[in-house]
């Protein structure tokens, strides 16, 4: 699982990077100032869960399981969260009629937030010494 974590965190963390890239290089000339932090806004908390992760995958009074849980937990608060803030900051470039991604970005949000509980909540409840 650990190798997992590790694998999930490193794409998540180069995919923020090519992201951050293309963002200050390309759409720098398309963009608004506007949409250009909002998009920037998703690379940094893309970023943020990448080092998340490789954080949990080196602490050891994890189970495997809530390594998994919280795994999923990070990836999908990434995909609704971060892919949402992406094409709603460029949907004047890509076209794509975006009224419908309004409401997964908080919940996005909601499931970071709830990976980052779910750690606190192991660390309270387990035996951790």
């Amino acid at each position: 699982m650990e190798k997992k974590l590790i694998l999930s965190a490193a794409i998540i963390g180069a995919v923020a990077i090519v992201l951050g890239a293309f963002g200050a290089h390309a759409l720098k000339k398309i963009l608004t100032d506007s949409q250009l932090n909002t998009f920037e806004v998703g690379v940094r908390y893309q970023m943020y869960h990448a080092f998340f992760l490789l954080i949990v995958a080196n602490l050891n009074f994890i189970t495997l399981k809530d390594k998994t849980i919280i795994m999923w937990l990070v990836i999908v608060g990434i995909l609704l969260f971060s892919g949402s803030i992406y094409l709603l900051s460029t949907n004047t470039i890509t076209k794509i009629k975006t009224t419908f991604l309004g409401p997964l970005t908080p919940v996005g949000g909601l499931f970071l937030i709830a990976s980052w509980l779910y750690l606190f909540y192991i660390a309270l409840v387990k035996n951790t010494n």
